[in-house]
C-alpha cells in the first residue's frame, strides 16, 4: 500500500472516532435540555457515524488491486458507501420529523440553556475542522467517500449552527414551539443533503463521463500527441471513484507498421497520464479505410 493509500485509510479510520466524539457530546446536550432540536441534532450525528463506516469500508476496498473477479477493480466501492449514506440521511430526517410533531402537538421549553448551547457549540467546532480534513484530502486523491463525508459534515455544521441560533431564541422568548419548528427545518436540511449523495454516487454507478474540463483536456492531448495518425474517433470516459476510464478508436495509415503504431499509443499513454491523475486507457488502432472523418484530427 503506497503512503497516500496509507494516509488515506487512516483518514477515513480517524473519522469514525471524531463521529463518535462528536455524537456523544450532541447527546449530552440533549440529555441536559431536553431540547427536540438538540435532538435533532444529535441523531444526525448518528449518521455521521454510519457515514464515517461505510467510507472506511469503501476506501479500504477500493484500494484493492484489480483481480479475476473484478478485473477492473474496487473503485465503485466508494459509490456504494455513498449511497447508503444518503439513504440513512434520508431515515434520520424521518425521525426528526416525527419527533418534531410531537412537540408540536406538546410544547415544552428546553432546560439548562448556557450549558446545552456551549457543549453543542464544542461539537460543531470539531466537526467544521475535520470536515475541512476530509474535503480537502478526498478531493487530493479523488475519493468520492470521503468527500461526501466530508459534505454532510459542513451540512451539519450548518444545520447546527442554525439550532443553536434558533434556541437562543427560544430562551429569550420563552416560545417553547420554535423548538419544533427547528427541528422540522434541520430535517429539511438533512433531507437536501440526503438527496445530493445519492444523486451524485448514482451518476457514478451508471458511468457517468468525466466532466467536460477534463474531456476537453483529454481531446486536446490526444490531438496534440498522436503525430503520424489520422483521427480518433469513439472516445469514451467514464469515473469511477478515483479512476477515470478512457477508450477510443485511433486511425492509422494502413502501411504504417505495428511498431510504429505502438509507438504512438505510447505517446497517447504517457501524455494522458500526465495530464490526467489515475487513468485506465484503451486504444483500438483501425487502418485508414475505417476513418469517420469526425472526432479528433491529428494536428
Amino acid at each position: 500500500m503506497t503512503t497516500t493509500a496509507q494516509r488515506t485509510l487512516n483518514i477515513a479510520a480517524a473519522s469514525l472516532l471524531v463521529g463518535l466524539v462528536v455524537l456523544g457530546l450532541k447527546f449530552v446536550a440533549w440529555r441536559v435540555t431536553g431540547s427536540i432540536a438538540l435532538y435533532s441534532d444529535a441523531l444526525e450525528s448518528i449518521v455521521n457515524v454510519v457515514t464515517a463506516v461505510a467510507a472506511l469500508i469503501a476506501v479500504w476496498l477500493a484500494q484493492k488491486p484489480a483481480d479475476a473477479a473484478l478485473p477492473y477493480g474496487y473503485y465503485k466501492a466508494e459509490y456504494f458507501s455513498a449511497v447508503l449514506v444518503g439513504v440513512m440521511i434520508i431515515v434520520a430526517a424521518i425521525l426528526i420529523v416525527r419527533e418534531a410533531v410531537f412537540g408540536l402537538l406538546a410544547p415544552t421549553l428546553p432546560a439548562a440553556p448556557v450549558q446545552g448551547l456551549a457543549i453543542s457549540a464544542f461539537a460543531t467546532v470539531i466537526n467544521l475542522g475535520w470536515a475541512l480534513v476530509l474535503i480537502r484530502h478526498g478531493r487530493a486523491v479523488a475519493s468520492p467517500a470521503l468527500q461526501a463525508d466530508g459534505r454532510h459534515l459542513i451540512t451539519d455544521v450548518v444545520s447546527t449552527l442554525g439550532v443553536l441560533i434558533g434556541l437562543a431564541l427560544v430562551y429569550i422568548t420563552g416560545w417553547a414551539v420554535l423548538d419544533s419548528i427547528l427541528a422540522a427545518l434541520v430535517a429539511l436540511n438533512i433531507l437536501w443533503s440526503g438527496w445530493a449523495v445519492i444523486r451524485d454516487s448514482v451518476g457514478g454507478l451508471m458511468d457517468v463521463a468525466v466532466p467536460k474540463n477534463i474531456q476537453h483536456t483529454i481531446r486536446e492531448v490526444i490531438a496534440i500527441n498522436a503525430e503520424g495518425a489520422i483521427e480518433a474517433h469513439d472516445i469514451r470516459t467514464r469515473q469511477a471513484g478515483k479512476m477515470t476510464f478512457i477508450d477510443f478508436h485511433l486511425v492509422v495509415p494502413g502501411a504504417m507498421s505495428v511498431d510504429d503504431a505502438h509507438a504512438i499509443c505510447d505517446q497517447i499513454e504517457s501524455k494522458l497520464r500526465e495530464a490526467v491523475r489515475e487513468v485506465q486507457i484503451t486504444i483500438h488502432v483501425e487502418p485508414e479505410n475505417k476513418a469517420k472523418h469526425a472526432g479528433i484530427v491529428v494536428v
